[in-house]
């Protein structure tokens, strides 16, 4: 049987219950047994059935609900950027009149978490959904956006992939990374090492290509060994200037990480083993973490203007959910160097 062609009667007969059972699991109705529920959730995601998905949306029937996922394996009840981020979607979801269910993805390679996240859409309990923190391509996202679901992406870029349903949200990482760059070139420093970010998520090779051709416009030299591979954590960060510092056989003059929290992470590193930060070396971040101006010494950094940036990814997920467009959404944040005092000039 085509996928095109399933209905609930067919999915009823293949899972072997009522339609009106059918009818109960797709609405997530409380008086299904689990065990019901799960072999009818297996049929349906087996055709890719989205029950009713169209003609709610041409009714206008909806839930007024989005979903905001989080992707990550830190604790992030303690995290001030996150903790923002989740509130700006939340205020900017409520000022146009709907709610947000938010969940914590631990792990992406999990199958009872993924199949949780998927239901909320297949069963509708939700008219779109946002991800943070996820890789640049993510399977079960990419099958949510086929499927026809509204779903926005934070950091994200797949080349050629401008579905009317997909809404993008970055930052320009090519300018910031510039901007910074060009900073520490400013201040005398021609020898800078980069802490590097994840790998798999857009972000992180984007910075590292903007650190290299920020350093080859100014004729310096990019070396291996002062790239420093890193996550978007502090823990990361920590981690990794620890080990580095373990096994460099030079420092130096400064360091550009590739967020806040990284630089948070690395300026603990660099105090344990009593580098001073500027006096021994600059370090700079990029984001401008909540916490930057109050770290000591204050942090220099690349501002990115996070409230504003998702409140253009909600209202645009919120926009393509109520109005069917074959525009692409992308918004691209701006940039700005927001100078403090963990960066001196070389004497």
């Amino acid at each position: 049987m085509k996928k095109s062609e399933i209905n609930s009667t067919e999915i009823a007969r293949m899972a072997g219950v009522s339609r009106s059972t059918v009818s109960r699991v797709i609405n997530n109705y409380p008086n299904v047994p689990q065990a019901t529920r799960e072999k009818v959730m297996q049929v349906i995601e087996q055709y890719n059935y989205a029950p009713n998905f169209s003609a709610r949306i041409m009714s206008g029937k909806r839930t007024s609900t989005i979903g905001l996922f989080m992707v990550s394996r830190e604790e992030v009840f303690n995290d001030s950027l996150t903790n923002a981020l989740i509130t700006r979607v939340i205020e900017s979801a409520s000022k146009r009149g709907y709610y947000v269910l938010t969940y914590i993805i631990r792990n992406t390679k999990d199958d009872d978490i993924m199949r949780n996240v998927k239901n909320t859409f297949y069963q509708q309990r939700i008219d779109g959904g946002i991800f943070i923190g996820a890789a640049n391509h993510e399977p079960f996202i990419e099958e949510l956006i086929a499927d026809g679901f509204v779903v926005g992406v934070v950091d994200q870029h797949l080349e050629g992939r401008s579905e009317p349903n997909r809404v993008i949200s970055n930052f320009n990482n090519l300018e910031g990374m510039r901007q910074g760059v060009d900073y520490l070139y400013s201040l005398g420093h021609r020898q800078i090492a980069h802490i590097a970010g994840d790998p798999l998520r857009w972000s992180g090779p984007e910075k590292l290509e903007g650190f290299r051709q920020a350093m080859e416009a100014h004729g310096l030299q990019v070396r291996s060994d002062w790239i420093i591979p890193s996550n978007f954590s502090e823990r990361s960060g920590y981690q990794s200037v620890q080990h580095w510092l373990k096994v460099t056989k030079d420092l130096p003059t400064a360091i550009f990480a590739c967020n806040d929290s990284v630089a948070f992470g690395a300026l603990r590193a660099l105090n344990e083993a009593d580098i001073n930060v500027p006096g021994d070396i600059s370090l700079m971040g990029f984001d401008d973490h909540l916490l930057s101006a109050r770290i000591h010494p204050a942090l220099t950094s690349i501002h990115v203007d996070f409230s504003d940036m998702m409140d253009a990814l909600t209202g645009k997920l919120i926009e393509t959910i109520e109005v069917s467009s074959t525009d692409s959404k992308r918004y691209v944040g701006t940039t700005e160097l927001v100078i403090r005092d963990s960066c001196q000039p070389l004497r």
